[in-house]
């Protein structure tokens, strides 16, 4: 049996925490999984994604698993260029996730929705900052903290 690939455990670990944080906020927000994740859909497929029903939801779980694989390999790319990214890990990892909130957030977003940034309700931009932290920034610095990648 082949050694795990910390990549792709990081990966699945990351998009998962993160999916179903958004999954779980849809819902408390009063909207539905399916729903959101259509919306995510929107982002490369257009606007019309968001009546794609089932198979919309399911392109927009695609696509956003196919940003976190970029959010991952960047930290891997920086990680094994960069030692000193790995100690502090919750100070790298704090700083790695509010800089992926602010490319999501303050240009992508902007860019493809016309979303706006800062964002003018402070509970919707902590929502939104709270998982880059939490379950991408984070978790990628703890899991990288040694020289194991």
């Amino acid at each position: 049996m082949g050694r795990r690939s910390p990549f792709l455990f990081a990966w699945l670990l990351c998009g998962t925490l993160d999916i179903v944080y958004a999954m779980v906020w849809s819902v408390l927000a009063g909207s539905n999984p399916a729903r959101m994740l259509r919306g995510v859909a929107k982002g490369p497929f257009g606007d019309g994604a968001g009546d794609w029903g089932l198979g919309g939801a399911l392109a927009g779980l695609a696509t956003h698993y196919a940003i976190m694989g970029a959010m991952v390999a960047c930290w891997f790319f920086a990680v094994r260029r960069i030692p000193a990214l790995r100690q502090p890990w919750w100070l790298t990892g704090t700083l790695y996730g509010f800089g992926l909130y602010l490319v999501m957030n303050g240009l992508v977003l902007p860019l493809r929705f016309g979303a706006p940034f800062p964002p003018a309700d402070l509970v919707k931009g902590l929502v939104a900052l709270f998982p880059h932290i939490v379950f991408i920034g984070l978790p990628l610095a703890w899991l990288t903290r040694k020289d194991t990648v």
